[in-house]
């Protein structure tokens, strides 16, 4: 189905791609720093299954309505960052009730940080375009079927990018340790993972195609 070249040729590509922070990378980051080791990695693992629902897509065509639809693309697009703000929102207004209480934001556990990096991921249109426009590159119907190559190079992007986010996750623990011992960043953890969040959304929603 593949030469080794070919695949060679995608992984580096991929890679080389993963050195280029993006949302993910930096919602990896926000995750880990404010709920640990778990709760980052589990969060790149969220991201990775959002990523292998593109590929699903971008296997059967769905994916294709992305890039022939401007409404179809503006509707996923203000939904993903509807749902960013929302989560920031929600963080950054996390346990305010006054200053008498000084009690520092609570994070997110990692399922709830799992599940959530999942629709983060899903309702990102630049997400979809990527792979409807990158995994063809490495798709010769001439070699066999379409589905199972698009299939195998989708879970071949998706092992890569939870072993890149891990990686990350593994190297940052020692920032994480030394935020704990930071008693005024944990008063302001949430207005600070609500602030990356509704950037992040609000980059969302001023992309183009």
């Amino acid at each position: 189905m593949f030469d080794l070249s070919n695949l060679a040729a995608f992984v580096v590509i991929v890679l080389g791609l993963f050195l280029i922070p993006g949302p993910a990378v930096l919602l990896v980051l926000t995750r880990t720093v404010q709920g640990g080791r778990k709760t980052g990695i589990l969060t790149g693992l969220g991201i990775a299954a959002g990523d292998f629902i593109h590929t699903l897509c971008a296997a059967v065509g769905l994916s294709a309505l992305l890039m022939t639809s401007s409404t179809a693309f503006t509707i996923v697009k203000l939904a993903g960052a509807g749902y960013l703000i929302y989560i920031g929102l929600r963080a950054f207004f996390a346990n305010t009730g006054g200053t008498a209480s000084r009690q520092p934001s609570q994070p997110v556990s990692p399922l709830q940080a799992f599940l959530q990096a999942i629709p983060a991921e899903v309702l990102n249109p630049k997400t979809a375009l990527f792979f409807l426009a990158f995994l063809p590159q490495f798709v010769h119907t001439d070699k066999g079927p379409a589905l199972p190559q698009f299939l195998v190079l989708g879970l071949i992007f998706v092992v890569l990018s939870a072993l890149y986010t891990t990686a990350i996750v593994m190297l940052i623990k020692p920032i994480g340790r030394l935020t704990k011992r930071l008693t005024w960043l944990e008063r302001w953890q949430g207005k600070i993972v609500g602030s990356i969040f509704i950037t992040l959304g609000l980059k969302v929603a001023t992309q183009q195609r």
